[in-house]
């Protein structure tokens, strides 16, 4: 009976634990982060980030807290969609190209926040402790999102072969 309602549970990763941590780590990522974007904290804290991207500047509309909500709320449905896709390829894939998406904008700030190399260790490719390595993390959480979607879209295609 466990191993029925575990492989179920593991559909997405066809029962392969190290893509289920995958999946979980990302799970976790998304939903701490996206939560403390709904703090103050958070919101004066990726603001200057935001300010500076071509991508996210916009979002000033919203005010502090309201593109650090807006951007939250993204983050939470990134989580919930990759906890769904523990049931289904298609929200596995869904989540894990929302989680790309989300990778890839940030770390797009490389180019487009000050400070990011450090000039006192002779710039790039020294970058700095903040926000340069915090941006850094990002390269982990893409290759993770993309394993997972990898996975998701050769289960689907083997689901649908199977009919």
């Amino acid at each position: 009976m466990f191993n029925l309602v575990r492989s179920k549970f593991l559909i997405a990763e066809c029962a392969r634990g190290d893509l289920a941590l995958l999946r979980w780590a990302l799970v976790l990522v998304l939903l701490w982060s996206g939560a403390m974007k709904f703090t103050a904290y958070d919101a004066y804290n990726i603001a200057p980030l935001i300010a500076e991207s071509p991508i996210l500047s916009w979002l000033s509309v919203f005010g502090v807290q309201g593109e650090s909500n807006f951007i939250g709320f993204i983050q939470l449905a990134t989580a919930f969609a990759l906890t769904a896709g523990a049931f289904s390829a298609l929200f596995s894939a869904l989540g894990a190209a929302m989680s790309m998406c989300f990778s890839l904008i940030t770390l797009s700030f490389f180019v487009t926040t000050p400070g990011v190399a450090e000039s006192s260790a002779g710039g790039f490719p020294a970058i700095s402790a903040m926000p340069g390595q915090f941006l850094l993390k990002d390269t982990v959480l893409l290759a993770a999102s993309l394993v997972l979607l990898l996975n998701s879209i050769r289960r689907m295609r083997t689901l649908a072969f199977a009919r």
